[in-house]
């Protein structure tokens, strides 16, 4: 009768995180971002000639549907209690080799299998390494994206951007064209942002993430198996930055596998914090991304109408990610528990 009132106890505390004060911390959090959210627009919208406009709005948009695809799988990678320093190279490289098989002459349904089998391949490399053979995150998947951008810019692509084949224009509305005003990147971004809410919300795999990052030894206790579910949750990640790969070379007309040595690494994980996702795992969901993405975007949207240089925002995203780090510390602090269980 004990066992089973302890048992009941570490389930209680594992799956009380929808309920609990991870979930209030995150919920303040996500009102102070979304009122600065506001604040900033406003202001924006009444001193910044040009940026309240139909044109640069829907630029705007255009240009956080990427990122916020990003986001949400960083976030539950993150949610989880990890980080995927590898996505922006599942995100050029399998997309990448999906527009080279096309051009080769490969049906458009085996281009696209091959590049979701090599996206699924990075998420099972970076999962079995984090899970099993307990390397931290932090250097597995920063050593994984290197890896794999390198295989894609010595090993499979004659150039470094590849472009976009016409045997792809059955799938290219995903990132071109719009339907009632609005892009189809951006109805990409909500259809994706939909599909994760519904993921971690409302599945038993989505509630193993919550209870894994967020108590992991009362988790194993209450029989979730932790480590496949590391393995799914950056096979997951992988998989998403994929298909914004696909949404991104669709819009541009081609794929430039140097992506990977910019800061967009750095911007998902901005977006992510910045929103009110906890590093310490178990908080957090589709909201706070979206509201992440929308307050970093409008920031550099703003930043380049004042014509600031790409340097002087780099220093921007800079200060703006400590900040959140540093606030992220204070809402959401590791208590002993949390600090024996594996550090990102």
């Amino acid at each position: 009768m004990q066992g089973s009132s302890i048992q009941t106890s570490h389930r209680s505390r594992a799956f009380g995180i929808f309920r609990g004060p991870g979930k209030a911390a995150g919920f303040d959090q996500l009102k102070i971002v979304s009122l600065l959210f506001v604040v900033i627009f406003v202001v924006y919208a009444l001193l910044l000639p040009g940026f309240f406009t139909v044109g640069n709005l829907l630029t705007l948009m255009r240009t956080v549907a990427v990122l916020g695809i990003l986001g949400l799988g960083m976030a539950i990678v993150v949610i989880g209690r990890g980080i995927d320093l590898s996505m922006i190279a599942s995100l050029a490289v399998p997309s990448a080799l999906v527009l080279m098989l096309a051009a080769s002459g490969y049906s458009v349904f085996v281009a696209i299998g091959l590049g979701i089998c090599m996206a699924i391949g990075i998420g099972i490399l970076n999962g079995i390494l984090v899970a099993y053979a307990e390397i931290p995150s932090l250097f597995t998947t920063l050593a994984v994206g290197i890896g794999i951008a390198g295989v894609g810019q010595i090993g499979l692509f004659d150039y470094e951007i590849v472009s976009w084949p016409p045997q792809l224009d059955v799938i290219a509305w995903i990132g071109r064209g719009s339907i009632a005003g609005l892009p189809y990147s951006v109805l990409a971004f909500l259809a994706t942002a939909i599909l994760v809410g519904i993921f971690l919300r409302g599945t038993r795999p989505g509630l193993f993430v919550y209870a894994s990052g967020d108590n992991p030894g009362a988790a194993r206790l209450t029989g979730i198996p932790l480590r496949p579910v590391m393995v799914m949750q950056y096979v997951m990640s992988s998989c998403i930055a994929f298909f914004a790969g696909l949404v991104l070379s669709a819009s541009s007309a081609s794929m430039d596998t140097r992506i990977f040595n910019l800061t967009w690494i750095y911007d998902v994980i901005l977006v992510v914090v910045l929103g009110g996702i906890g590093l310490s795992g178990g908080r957090g969901g589709v909201a706070n991304v979206i509201i992440g993405t929308l307050l970093i975007g409008t920031v550099m949207n703003g930043l380049t109408i004042m014509d600031v240089s790409f340097e002087m925002q780099n220093l921007v995203r800079g200060l703006v990610l400590l900040l959140a780090v540093l606030a992220d510390s204070l809402i959401n602090p590791r208590n002993e528990e949390t600090a024996q269980q594996g550090d990102i």
